[in-house]
Protein backbone atom coordinates (compact mmCIF):
# COMPACT_ATOMS: atom_id res chain seq x y z
CA UNK A 1 0.00 0.00 0.00
CA UNK A 2 1.22 3.51 -0.84
CA UNK A 3 -0.65 5.52 1.85
CA UNK A 4 2.02 5.43 4.51
CA UNK A 5 4.58 6.34 1.93
CA UNK A 6 2.51 9.33 0.75
CA UNK A 7 1.94 10.44 4.35
CA UNK A 8 5.64 10.28 5.09
CA UNK A 9 6.36 12.14 1.89
CA UNK A 10 3.86 14.88 2.81
CA UNK A 11 5.37 15.20 6.28
CA UNK A 12 8.83 15.50 4.80
CA UNK A 13 7.59 18.04 2.28
CA UNK A 14 5.84 20.04 5.05
CA UNK A 15 8.96 19.94 7.18
CA UNK A 16 11.01 21.14 4.24
CA UNK A 17 8.55 23.97 3.62
CA UNK A 18 8.67 25.05 7.28
CA UNK A 19 12.42 24.89 7.23
CA UNK A 20 12.53 26.90 4.02
CA UNK A 21 10.10 29.44 5.52
CA UNK A 22 12.15 29.62 8.65
CA UNK A 23 15.30 30.11 6.62
CA UNK A 24 13.56 32.76 4.51
CA UNK A 25 12.33 34.57 7.61
CA UNK A 26 15.78 34.27 9.14
CA UNK A 27 17.38 35.57 5.95
CA UNK A 28 14.91 38.45 5.65
CA UNK A 29 15.31 39.20 9.35
CA UNK A 30 19.08 39.12 8.99
CA UNK A 31 18.95 41.48 6.01
CA UNK A 32 16.45 43.80 7.68
CA UNK A 33 18.37 43.60 10.94
CA UNK A 34 21.62 44.44 9.15
CA UNK A 35 19.97 47.36 7.37
CA UNK A 36 18.38 48.43 10.62
CA UNK A 37 21.71 48.03 12.36
CA UNK A 38 23.35 50.28 9.79
CA UNK A 39 20.63 52.87 10.26
CA UNK A 40 20.82 52.66 14.05
CA UNK A 41 24.60 52.87 13.98
CA UNK A 42 24.41 55.96 11.79
CA UNK A 43 21.81 57.61 14.04
CA UNK A 44 23.89 56.83 17.14
CA UNK A 45 27.03 58.15 15.49
CA UNK A 46 25.33 61.37 14.40
CA UNK A 47 23.77 61.91 17.84
CA UNK A 48 27.13 61.37 19.56
CA UNK A 49 28.78 63.74 17.09
CA UNK A 50 26.01 66.29 17.69
CA UNK A 51 26.54 66.14 21.46
CA UNK A 52 30.32 66.47 21.08
CA UNK A 53 29.95 69.36 18.65
CA UNK A 54 27.64 71.19 21.06
CA UNK A 55 30.25 70.89 23.81
CA UNK A 56 32.99 71.93 21.42
CA UNK A 57 31.08 74.99 20.16
CA UNK A 58 30.23 76.00 23.74
CA UNK A 59 33.90 75.74 24.74
CA UNK A 60 34.94 77.75 21.67
CA UNK A 61 32.57 80.63 22.40
CA UNK A 62 33.43 80.59 26.13
CA UNK A 63 37.14 80.70 25.34
CA UNK A 64 36.60 83.43 22.76
CA UNK A 65 34.61 85.57 25.19
CA UNK A 66 37.31 85.21 27.86
CA UNK A 67 40.10 86.32 25.53
CA UNK A 68 37.92 89.06 24.00
CA UNK A 69 37.24 90.47 27.45
CA UNK A 70 40.98 90.72 28.13
CA UNK A 71 41.59 92.31 24.71
CA UNK A 72 38.87 94.90 25.28
CA UNK A 73 40.44 95.70 28.67
CA UNK A 74 43.85 96.25 27.06
CA UNK A 75 42.29 98.33 24.27
CA UNK A 76 40.58 100.52 26.87
CA UNK A 77 43.91 100.90 28.67
CA UNK A 78 45.54 102.02 25.39
CA UNK A 79 42.77 104.59 24.88
CA UNK A 80 43.18 105.82 28.45
CA UNK A 81 46.84 106.77 27.98
CA UNK A 82 47.62 110.07 29.75
CA UNK A 83 50.81 110.75 27.78
CA UNK A 84 50.96 112.89 24.62
CA UNK A 85 49.95 110.81 21.57
CA UNK A 86 52.82 108.83 20.04
CA UNK A 87 55.32 110.30 22.49
CA UNK A 88 58.19 108.22 23.84
CA UNK A 89 56.38 108.06 27.17
CA UNK A 90 53.24 106.74 25.54
CA UNK A 91 55.15 104.10 23.56
CA UNK A 92 56.83 102.94 26.78
CA UNK A 93 53.37 102.75 28.37
CA UNK A 94 52.14 100.65 25.43
CA UNK A 95 55.10 98.28 25.76
CA UNK A 96 54.23 97.75 29.42
CA UNK A 97 50.67 96.77 28.47
CA UNK A 98 51.97 94.31 25.86
CA UNK A 99 54.37 92.75 28.37
CA UNK A 100 51.55 92.09 30.82
CA UNK A 101 49.18 90.56 28.24
CA UNK A 102 49.19 86.97 27.06
CA UNK A 103 47.71 87.68 23.63
CA UNK A 104 48.59 91.27 22.64
CA UNK A 105 51.62 91.67 20.36
CA UNK A 106 51.49 95.41 19.59
CA UNK A 107 49.57 98.56 20.53
CA UNK A 108 49.47 102.01 19.08
CA UNK A 109 47.57 104.87 17.50
CA UNK A 110 45.63 104.84 14.23
CA UNK A 111 43.76 107.52 12.33
CA UNK A 112 41.53 106.92 9.28
CA UNK A 113 43.02 103.45 8.78
CA UNK A 114 46.60 104.73 8.85
CA UNK A 115 48.92 103.69 11.66
CA UNK A 116 50.57 106.71 13.27
CA UNK A 117 52.75 104.89 15.78
CA UNK A 118 53.03 101.62 17.67
CA UNK A 119 55.06 100.04 20.44
CA UNK A 120 56.63 97.50 18.07
CA UNK A 121 56.97 99.54 14.86
CA UNK A 122 57.77 102.94 16.35
CA UNK A 123 56.70 106.10 14.54
CA UNK A 124 58.52 106.28 11.20
CA UNK A 125 57.96 102.69 10.02
CA UNK A 126 54.39 102.61 11.34
CA UNK A 127 53.49 105.79 9.47
CA UNK A 128 53.91 103.99 6.14
CA UNK A 129 51.16 101.48 6.90
CA UNK A 130 47.55 102.02 5.87
CA UNK A 131 44.90 99.37 6.53
CA UNK A 132 41.27 98.78 5.63
CA UNK A 133 39.01 97.18 8.27
CA UNK A 134 37.55 93.80 7.38
CA UNK A 135 34.68 94.17 9.83
CA UNK A 136 33.11 97.01 11.81
CA UNK A 137 31.07 95.84 14.78
CA UNK A 138 27.90 97.41 16.14
CA UNK A 139 29.78 99.28 18.87
CA UNK A 140 32.12 100.85 16.30
CA UNK A 141 35.09 98.57 16.95
CA UNK A 142 36.98 97.80 13.72
CA UNK A 143 38.59 94.41 13.07
CA UNK A 144 41.59 94.07 10.74
CA UNK A 145 42.87 90.83 9.21
CA UNK A 146 45.34 92.04 6.55
CA UNK A 147 48.35 92.58 8.79
CA UNK A 148 51.41 91.61 6.74
CA UNK A 149 54.01 93.36 8.96
CA UNK A 150 52.76 91.41 11.97
CA UNK A 151 52.55 87.91 10.52
CA UNK A 152 54.54 85.26 12.34
CA UNK A 153 54.91 82.04 10.33
CA UNK A 154 51.41 80.74 9.58
CA UNK A 155 49.77 82.05 12.76
CA UNK A 156 46.64 84.20 12.38
CA UNK A 157 47.12 87.81 13.45
CA UNK A 158 44.23 90.24 14.03
CA UNK A 159 43.83 93.82 15.18
CA UNK A 160 41.12 95.76 17.02
CA UNK A 161 40.69 99.54 16.71
CA UNK A 162 38.40 101.83 18.64
CA UNK A 163 38.56 105.59 19.04
CA UNK A 164 41.99 105.85 17.44
CA UNK A 165 43.61 103.22 19.67
CA UNK A 166 44.49 99.79 18.29
CA UNK A 167 46.00 96.52 19.43
CA UNK A 168 47.38 93.56 17.49
CA UNK A 169 46.94 90.06 18.86
CA UNK A 170 47.38 86.40 18.02
CA UNK A 171 44.38 84.27 19.12
CA UNK A 172 46.34 81.17 20.13
CA UNK A 173 43.88 79.93 22.76
CA UNK A 174 41.59 78.29 20.17
CA UNK A 175 44.29 75.98 18.84
CA UNK A 176 44.43 73.53 21.75
CA UNK A 177 40.67 72.96 21.63
CA UNK A 178 40.55 71.17 18.28
CA UNK A 179 39.96 67.40 18.70
CA UNK A 180 40.18 65.57 15.37
CA UNK A 181 38.10 64.94 13.34
CA UNK A 182 36.29 68.09 14.49
CA UNK A 183 36.95 71.50 12.98
CA UNK A 184 36.05 75.03 13.92
CA UNK A 185 35.34 78.35 12.24
CA UNK A 186 34.82 81.72 13.89
CA UNK A 187 32.94 84.36 11.94
CA UNK A 188 32.17 88.04 12.40
CA UNK A 189 29.51 90.26 10.83
CA UNK A 190 30.21 93.70 9.41
CA UNK A 191 27.57 96.01 10.91
CA UNK A 192 27.31 98.52 8.01
CA UNK A 193 26.99 95.91 5.24
CA UNK A 194 25.60 93.04 7.32
CA UNK A 195 28.14 90.87 5.49
CA UNK A 196 29.51 87.89 7.40
CA UNK A 197 33.00 86.56 6.87
CA UNK A 198 35.69 84.24 8.19
CA UNK A 199 37.60 85.48 11.23
CA UNK A 200 39.51 82.41 12.45
CA UNK A 201 39.72 78.69 11.87
CA UNK A 202 39.17 76.45 8.87
CA UNK A 203 37.63 77.56 5.54
CA UNK A 204 33.86 77.87 5.87
CA UNK A 205 31.03 76.95 3.45
CA UNK A 206 29.37 79.64 1.37
CA UNK A 207 26.18 79.62 3.43
CA UNK A 208 27.19 82.08 6.14
CA UNK A 209 23.70 82.02 7.63
CA UNK A 210 24.69 78.62 9.03
CA UNK A 211 27.70 80.22 10.72
CA UNK A 212 25.97 83.29 12.18
CA UNK A 213 22.82 81.73 13.66
CA UNK A 214 22.57 79.67 16.88
CA UNK A 215 21.56 76.13 16.03
CA UNK A 216 22.37 72.69 14.63
CA UNK A 217 22.62 72.46 10.84
CA UNK A 218 23.04 69.21 8.87
CA UNK A 219 24.25 70.10 5.38
CA UNK A 220 25.02 67.31 2.95
CA UNK A 221 27.56 65.00 4.56
CA UNK A 222 28.54 67.63 7.17
CA UNK A 223 27.08 68.56 10.54
CA UNK A 224 27.40 72.12 11.92
CA UNK A 225 26.70 73.46 15.42
CA UNK A 226 26.88 77.24 15.88
CA UNK A 227 26.90 79.30 19.08
CA UNK A 228 26.99 83.12 18.99
CA UNK A 229 28.25 85.55 21.62
CA UNK A 230 25.81 88.22 22.75
CA UNK A 231 28.66 90.33 24.12
CA UNK A 232 31.21 90.52 21.29
CA UNK A 233 29.16 90.07 18.08
CA UNK A 234 30.99 86.96 16.84
CA UNK A 235 29.97 83.33 16.36
CA UNK A 236 31.81 80.01 16.73
CA UNK A 237 30.92 76.98 14.61
CA UNK A 238 32.08 73.44 15.33
CA UNK A 239 31.63 71.07 12.40
CA UNK A 240 32.61 67.64 11.16
CA UNK A 241 32.06 65.33 8.26
CA UNK A 242 29.81 62.37 9.02
CA UNK A 243 32.06 59.99 7.01
CA UNK A 244 34.99 61.14 9.19
CA UNK A 245 33.02 60.43 12.36
CA UNK A 246 32.03 57.00 11.03
CA UNK A 247 35.66 56.22 10.18
CA UNK A 248 36.80 57.35 13.62
CA UNK A 249 34.24 55.00 15.23
CA UNK A 250 34.65 52.10 12.80
CA UNK A 251 34.78 49.38 15.46
CA UNK A 252 31.66 50.56 17.27
CA UNK A 253 29.89 51.09 13.95
CA UNK A 254 30.58 47.52 12.76
CA UNK A 255 29.71 46.01 16.15
CA UNK A 256 26.32 47.70 16.21
CA UNK A 257 25.53 46.43 12.69
CA UNK A 258 26.52 42.87 13.65
CA UNK A 259 24.52 42.95 16.88
CA UNK A 260 21.39 44.27 15.22
CA UNK A 261 21.76 41.73 12.41
CA UNK A 262 21.86 38.85 14.89
CA UNK A 263 18.83 39.92 16.88
CA UNK A 264 16.87 40.74 13.72
CA UNK A 265 14.33 43.34 12.74
CA UNK A 266 12.47 43.82 16.02
CA UNK A 267 15.54 44.80 17.93
CA UNK A 268 16.57 47.11 15.10
CA UNK A 269 13.19 48.84 15.15
CA UNK A 270 13.28 49.23 18.94
CA UNK A 271 16.80 50.65 18.78
CA UNK A 272 15.76 53.05 16.03
CA UNK A 273 12.84 54.27 18.14
CA UNK A 274 15.02 54.51 21.24
CA UNK A 275 17.76 56.56 19.64
CA UNK A 276 15.35 58.74 17.74
CA UNK A 277 14.78 60.74 20.87
CA UNK A 278 16.39 64.12 21.01
CA UNK A 279 19.84 63.77 22.58
CA UNK A 280 20.86 67.44 22.61
CA UNK A 281 23.10 68.55 25.46
CA UNK A 282 20.49 70.97 26.79
CA UNK A 283 17.77 68.34 26.99
CA UNK A 284 20.18 65.88 28.60
CA UNK A 285 20.98 68.50 31.23
CA UNK A 286 17.31 69.26 31.85
CA UNK A 287 16.61 65.55 32.31
CA UNK A 288 19.61 65.20 34.63
CA UNK A 289 18.38 68.09 36.81
CA UNK A 290 14.83 66.72 36.89
CA UNK A 291 16.09 63.24 37.84
CA UNK A 292 18.65 64.61 40.34
CA UNK A 293 21.57 63.17 38.36
CA UNK A 294 24.00 66.03 38.97
CA UNK A 295 26.62 65.34 41.63
CA UNK A 296 27.82 67.77 44.29
CA UNK A 297 31.36 67.40 45.59
CA UNK A 298 33.13 69.34 48.30
CA UNK A 299 36.66 70.77 48.37
CA UNK A 300 38.21 71.63 51.75
CA UNK A 301 38.95 75.22 52.74
CA UNK A 302 41.65 75.41 55.41
CA UNK A 303 43.16 78.00 57.70
CA UNK A 304 46.55 78.32 56.07
CA UNK A 305 48.59 78.87 59.21
CA UNK A 306 47.63 75.50 60.75
CA UNK A 307 45.91 73.51 57.93
CA UNK A 308 42.71 73.17 59.97
CA UNK A 309 39.59 72.59 57.82
CA UNK A 310 37.18 75.45 58.46
CA UNK A 311 34.87 75.07 55.49
CA UNK A 312 34.25 73.71 52.02
CA UNK A 313 33.20 74.84 48.59
CA UNK A 314 30.31 72.94 47.02
CA UNK A 315 31.03 72.16 43.36
CA UNK A 316 28.59 70.65 40.88
CA UNK A 317 29.61 67.88 38.46
CA UNK A 318 27.79 66.19 35.56
CA UNK A 319 28.37 63.41 33.03
CA UNK A 320 26.15 63.41 29.94
CA UNK A 321 24.12 60.37 28.92
CA UNK A 322 27.12 58.92 27.10
CA UNK A 323 29.07 59.04 30.36
CA UNK A 324 31.30 61.88 29.13
CA UNK A 325 32.15 64.53 31.78
CA UNK A 326 30.88 68.00 30.87
CA UNK A 327 32.66 70.92 32.54
CA UNK A 328 30.71 73.40 34.73
CA UNK A 329 32.01 76.20 32.51
CA UNK A 330 29.98 74.61 29.70
CA UNK A 331 26.75 73.35 31.28
CA UNK A 332 26.28 76.11 33.89
CA UNK A 333 26.82 78.78 31.22
CA UNK A 334 24.40 76.97 28.91
CA UNK A 335 21.76 76.75 31.66
CA UNK A 336 22.22 80.46 32.38
CA UNK A 337 21.81 81.38 28.71
CA UNK A 338 18.72 79.14 28.37
CA UNK A 339 17.14 80.53 31.55
CA UNK A 340 17.13 77.51 33.88
CA UNK A 341 20.35 77.93 35.87
CA UNK A 342 18.25 78.56 38.98
CA UNK A 343 17.33 74.86 38.92
CA UNK A 344 21.03 73.97 39.28
CA UNK A 345 21.42 76.43 42.18
CA UNK A 346 18.41 74.86 43.93
CA UNK A 347 19.82 71.38 43.36
CA UNK A 348 23.20 72.32 44.85
CA UNK A 349 21.56 73.98 47.85
CA UNK A 350 19.35 70.94 48.39
CA UNK A 351 22.37 68.61 48.34
CA UNK A 352 24.38 70.83 50.70
CA UNK A 353 21.60 71.02 53.28
CA UNK A 354 20.90 67.29 52.96
CA UNK A 355 24.56 66.28 53.22
CA UNK A 356 25.71 68.74 55.90
CA UNK A 357 22.59 70.14 57.58
CA UNK A 358 23.26 68.55 60.99
CA UNK A 359 26.95 69.50 60.89
CA UNK A 360 26.13 73.10 59.99
CA UNK A 361 23.65 73.27 62.85
CA UNK A 362 26.03 71.75 65.40
CA UNK A 363 29.29 73.38 64.25
CA UNK A 364 28.77 77.15 63.79
CA UNK A 365 32.47 77.60 62.91
CA UNK A 366 32.14 75.38 59.84
CA UNK A 367 30.94 77.10 56.66
CA UNK A 368 30.07 75.84 53.15
CA UNK A 369 30.28 78.10 50.09
CA UNK A 370 27.97 77.80 47.11
CA UNK A 371 28.34 79.57 43.76
CA UNK A 372 25.55 81.71 42.35
CA UNK A 373 25.31 83.30 38.92
CA UNK A 374 24.28 86.69 37.60
CA UNK A 375 20.89 85.18 36.72
CA UNK A 376 20.42 84.13 40.37
CA UNK A 377 21.21 87.64 41.57
CA UNK A 378 18.60 89.06 39.20
CA UNK A 379 15.95 86.44 40.06
CA UNK A 380 13.37 87.85 42.53
CA UNK A 381 12.63 84.29 43.73
CA UNK A 382 16.27 83.53 44.64
CA UNK A 383 16.39 85.11 48.11
CA UNK A 384 12.97 83.77 49.26
CA UNK A 385 14.00 80.30 48.05
CA UNK A 386 17.29 80.54 49.94
CA UNK A 387 15.68 81.76 53.18
CA UNK A 388 12.91 79.15 52.97
CA UNK A 389 15.36 76.27 52.47
CA UNK A 390 17.44 77.35 55.47
CA UNK A 391 14.35 77.80 57.64
CA UNK A 392 13.10 74.29 56.86
CA UNK A 393 16.42 72.70 57.86
CA UNK A 394 17.25 74.97 60.80
CA UNK A 395 20.60 75.94 59.29
CA UNK A 396 21.83 79.44 60.10
CA UNK A 397 22.54 81.87 57.26
CA UNK A 398 26.05 82.45 58.61
CA UNK A 399 26.85 78.79 57.86
CA UNK A 400 26.30 79.30 54.14
CA UNK A 401 28.64 81.59 52.21
CA UNK A 402 27.62 82.92 48.80
CA UNK A 403 30.26 83.12 46.05
CA UNK A 404 29.74 85.35 43.03
CA UNK A 405 32.15 85.97 40.17
CA UNK A 406 33.34 89.42 39.23
CA UNK A 407 31.52 89.06 35.92
CA UNK A 408 28.23 88.49 37.77
CA UNK A 409 28.41 92.01 39.21
CA UNK A 410 28.41 93.86 35.90
CA UNK A 411 24.88 95.06 36.69
CA UNK A 412 26.21 96.89 39.73
CA UNK A 413 22.93 98.28 41.07
CA UNK A 414 21.33 94.83 41.17
CA UNK A 415 24.47 93.25 42.64
CA UNK A 416 24.83 95.88 45.39
CA UNK A 417 21.19 95.50 46.43
CA UNK A 418 21.22 91.66 46.51
CA UNK A 419 24.61 91.50 48.27
CA UNK A 420 23.31 93.92 50.89
CA UNK A 421 20.23 91.79 51.51
CA UNK A 422 22.32 88.61 51.69
CA UNK A 423 24.59 90.15 54.32
CA UNK A 424 21.58 91.45 56.27
CA UNK A 425 20.31 87.87 56.41
CA UNK A 426 23.66 86.77 57.86
CA UNK A 427 25.37 85.30 54.79
CA UNK A 428 29.04 85.91 54.07
CA UNK A 429 29.50 87.08 50.47
CA UNK A 430 32.71 86.31 48.55
CA UNK A 431 33.98 87.54 45.17
CA UNK A 432 35.18 84.45 43.29
CA UNK A 433 38.02 84.39 40.71
CA UNK A 434 39.15 87.79 41.96
CA UNK A 435 41.61 89.64 39.73
CA UNK A 436 40.28 88.35 36.39
CA UNK A 437 37.61 90.96 35.77
CA UNK A 438 36.67 94.40 37.02
CA UNK A 439 38.58 94.52 40.31
CA UNK A 440 39.37 97.92 41.82
CA UNK A 441 39.29 99.57 45.23
CA UNK A 442 36.12 101.53 44.50
CA UNK A 443 34.51 98.45 42.95
CA UNK A 444 35.01 96.40 46.12
CA UNK A 445 33.99 99.28 48.36
CA UNK A 446 30.68 99.69 46.52
CA UNK A 447 29.90 95.96 46.65
CA UNK A 448 30.65 95.72 50.38
CA UNK A 449 31.52 92.02 50.38
CA UNK A 450 33.17 89.98 53.13
CA UNK A 451 35.96 88.18 51.29
CA UNK A 452 37.81 87.82 48.01
CA UNK A 453 39.00 84.55 46.47
CA UNK A 454 42.27 85.07 44.62
CA UNK A 455 42.05 83.36 41.24
CA UNK A 456 44.18 80.24 40.73
CA UNK A 457 46.01 81.88 37.80
CA UNK A 458 47.87 84.08 40.30
CA UNK A 459 48.68 81.12 42.54
CA UNK A 460 50.02 79.05 39.65
CA UNK A 461 52.37 81.89 38.68
CA UNK A 462 54.29 81.70 41.98
CA UNK A 463 57.80 80.40 41.43
CA UNK A 464 57.58 80.70 37.64
CA UNK A 465 59.11 84.15 37.30
CA UNK A 466 55.87 85.48 35.79
CA UNK A 467 55.12 89.19 36.19
CA UNK A 468 51.63 88.16 37.33
CA UNK A 469 53.08 87.45 40.80
CA UNK A 470 53.87 91.14 41.20
CA UNK A 471 50.12 91.85 41.37
CA UNK A 472 49.59 89.65 44.45
CA UNK A 473 50.97 92.14 47.03
CA UNK A 474 48.64 94.78 45.58
CA UNK A 475 45.64 92.48 45.91
CA UNK A 476 46.56 91.58 49.48
CA UNK A 477 47.10 95.25 50.35
CA UNK A 478 43.69 96.09 48.85
CA UNK A 479 42.08 93.37 50.97
CA UNK A 480 43.80 94.67 54.09
CA UNK A 481 42.72 98.24 53.36
CA UNK A 482 39.07 97.16 53.07
CA UNK A 483 39.28 94.66 55.97
CA UNK A 484 38.38 91.77 53.68
CA UNK A 485 39.11 88.12 54.32
CA UNK A 486 41.33 86.46 51.70
CA UNK A 487 40.83 82.95 50.32
CA UNK A 488 43.52 81.66 47.96
CA UNK A 489 42.48 79.18 45.26
CA UNK A 490 44.58 76.61 43.43
CA UNK A 491 47.35 75.92 45.96
CA UNK A 492 49.05 72.72 44.82
CA UNK A 493 52.59 72.98 46.23
CA UNK A 494 54.29 73.88 49.49
CA UNK A 495 56.10 76.66 47.65
CA UNK A 496 52.78 78.31 46.83
CA UNK A 497 51.48 77.83 50.36
CA UNK A 498 54.69 79.23 51.82
CA UNK A 499 54.39 82.41 49.77
CA UNK A 500 51.11 83.31 51.45
CA UNK A 501 52.17 82.13 54.90
CA UNK A 502 55.12 84.50 54.71
CA UNK A 503 53.07 87.51 53.63
CA UNK A 504 52.26 90.20 56.16
CA UNK A 505 49.56 91.85 54.06
CA UNK A 506 46.70 90.16 55.93
CA UNK A 507 46.51 88.61 59.35
CA UNK A 508 44.70 85.42 58.42
CA UNK A 509 44.47 83.68 55.05
CA UNK A 510 42.22 80.79 54.07
CA UNK A 511 43.35 78.41 51.35
CA UNK A 512 41.92 75.90 48.92
CA UNK A 513 43.66 73.56 46.49
CA UNK A 514 44.88 70.04 45.78
CA UNK A 515 47.61 70.40 48.41
CA UNK A 516 44.89 70.30 51.07
CA UNK A 517 42.35 68.09 49.32
CA UNK A 518 40.59 67.51 46.02
CA UNK A 519 36.82 67.80 45.57
CA UNK A 520 35.23 64.64 47.01
CA UNK A 521 31.78 63.25 47.74
CA UNK A 522 30.04 64.16 51.00
CA UNK A 523 30.84 60.83 52.71
CA UNK A 524 34.55 61.14 51.96
CA UNK A 525 34.58 64.77 53.07
CA UNK A 526 32.98 63.83 56.40
CA UNK A 527 35.78 61.28 56.87
CA UNK A 528 38.33 64.04 56.27
CA UNK A 529 36.53 66.20 58.82
CA UNK A 530 36.61 63.40 61.34
CA UNK A 531 40.38 62.99 60.87
CA UNK A 532 40.79 66.75 61.09
CA UNK A 533 38.53 67.10 64.11
CA UNK A 534 41.20 66.55 66.79
CA UNK A 535 43.31 69.44 65.52
CA UNK A 536 43.15 72.72 67.39
CA UNK A 537 43.75 76.17 65.92
CA UNK A 538 47.16 77.53 66.85
CA UNK A 539 47.62 81.10 68.02
CA UNK A 540 44.86 83.60 68.60
CA UNK A 541 43.80 86.86 67.07
CA UNK A 542 41.91 86.56 63.84
CA UNK A 543 41.98 82.75 64.00
CA UNK A 544 39.54 82.75 66.87
CA UNK A 545 37.11 84.73 64.78
CA UNK A 546 36.99 82.01 62.16
CA UNK A 547 37.50 78.72 64.00
CA UNK A 548 35.67 77.71 67.15
CA UNK A 549 37.65 76.44 70.11
CA UNK A 550 36.01 73.03 69.77
CA UNK A 551 36.94 70.56 66.99
CA UNK A 552 35.05 71.04 63.73
CA UNK A 553 33.63 67.54 63.87
CA UNK A 554 34.03 64.93 66.54
CA UNK A 555 35.60 61.70 65.38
Amino acid sequence: MSFPSNRASNMIRSLKNRMLQALAVAAVSLVLGTVGGYMVARVITVRIAESKLEQYAARLIADGEASSAELRTVLSAVSASQSPPCSDAELRYFRGLIFESEFVKDAGRMRDGKIECSAALGRQHAARLELEPDFTQQDGTAIYKSLGPYRNSDLTTLALESGGAYIVFTPLTRMHLEPAPMHFTETAKDAPSQRAGLLLGDPAPDRYATLTTDGIFPMGSNLYVTRCSIRFFNCATAYTSIPEIVAANRTKFGGCILLCGLVATVFGILCSLLYRRNKSLEQQLRRAIFNDKLRVVYQPIVLLENRLIVGAEALVRWNDEEGVPVGPDVFVKMAEERGFVGSITKLVLRHVLRDFGPILCDQPAFRISINVTAADLGDPEFLPMLEGSLARTGVSAQSLAIEITEGSTVRREVAVEVIGRLRQCGHSVHIDDFGTGYSSLSYLHDLSVDAIKIDRSFTQAIGTGSVVVAILPQILAMAEALNLRVIVEGIETELQAGYFVATSAVETILAQGWLFGRPVAAAEFKRLLAENGNKRPVGGGASSQIVASEPVLSA
